[in-house]
């Protein structure tokens, strides 16, 4: 799917991967209350428990409850990305001169969250371990060299 984006979004501007990779991640966090939802639904989540949605937690099916960390994490993993983005996005044209790499880890961060989702709810832990890695490492990537970016002037 990414990469049907990334053809079809114009790439004339230099900054466009890290303004894509930055909703995208975005839109990651909101997909996450998909999961998250269909397991309080088994949970016979009712108006009720909207006083106290974390006291429901122990209603949830097994999966229900991975779904809620991996809703958790991806708050956290946007709160790491978002800046990188944004740093990306202050010297985007020599960030790419730089490192063509951090175009694909920009891509390739929202991309690995989601999967990163899906593995969690069906608890495969190594596609998810990896996942988080890579996103991760893409997020550092971007930090890396927006960083020296901007330090180079």
């Amino acid at each position: 799917m990414l990469a049907l984006l990334a053809v079809a979004i114009p790439s004339g501007n230099p900054a466009a991967p890290f303004a894509w990779s930055l909703v995208l991640s975005g839109a990651v966090v909101v997909l996450s209350l998909v999961p998250l939802a269909a397991g309080r639904s088994k949970a016979d989540f009712t108006p009720g428990d909207l006083a106290a949605p974390r006291a429901m937690f122990e209603r949830l099916p097994a999966w229900g409850k991975r779904a809620s960390w991996a809703h958790q994490n991806s708050f956290e993993a946007f709160t790491l990305h978002a800046p990188a983005c944004l740093l990306c996005l202050l010297a985007a044209p020599a960030v790419l001169a730089a490192s063509p790499l951090a175009a694909a880890a920009a891509w390739l961060h929202p991309a690995l969250r989601l999967a990163y989702i899906g593995a969690y709810v069906a608890n495969i832990p190594p596609l998810r371990s990896l996942c988080w890695i890579g996103a991760l490492l893409s997020t550092g990537l971007l930090y890396s060299e927006g960083l020296k970016a901007l330090l180079r002037g």
